[in-house]
């Protein structure tokens, strides 16, 4: 019987996953929960049909163990990179405010023909960014070391 793997099989290791069919893009959804990201950090590279993005994201992945342990919760940069990308558009955001600060809430795929389909980032407030992709193909890499979380908090959201 295989198991599935969990948060702390990771231990301290820098995540670097891909995503390529829609049980991937849960678990990619899950962990850029609540990242964030200045506007100037966005980069869409028409030519090589790629948009990135350098996100401060949220270690969720460490949370219980920095519960038990009573110690801050952390953050760490990653890079989460889309390839195959056709077109880009954004509603809900000034893309001209190079400084306004971005808050990712989820990563979600709609399928269309031959595997193509659009992926919408969905930001706080009303925003959303829609990629036209060829196909589905995300990765996240963590590019730095974890640090506190500038709030000393996990985010949170009342229902």
């Amino acid at each position: 019987m295989v198991e599935d793997a969990s948060f702390a099989d990771g231990g301290e290791q820098p995540l670097r996953l891909q995503a390529l069919d829609g049980d991937d893009l849960q678990v990619l959804s899950s962990l850029v929960q609540d990242a964030v990201f200045p506007m100037a950090e966005m980069q869409w590279q028409p030519a090589k049909r790629r948009f990135a993005l350098l996100l401060n994201r949220f270690r969720w992945e460490d949370r219980e163990r920095a519960e038990s342990q009573s110690r801050k919760f952390e953050r760490v940069q990653c890079l989460l990179v889309v390839d195959g990308v056709l077109k880009v558009a954004s509603s809900g955001i000034d893309r001209g405010d190079k400084d306004m600060i971005l808050s990712l809430m989820s990563v979600g795929f709609e399928a269309g023909e031959d595997g193509a389909g659009e992926l919408t980032l969905t930001l706080a407030g009303d925003g959303a960014l829609a990629l036209d992709v060829e196909m589905l193909d995300i990765s996240l890499q963590d590019v730095t070391r974890p640090y506190r979380a500038p709030s000393g908090h996990a985010p949170n959201h009342p229902e």
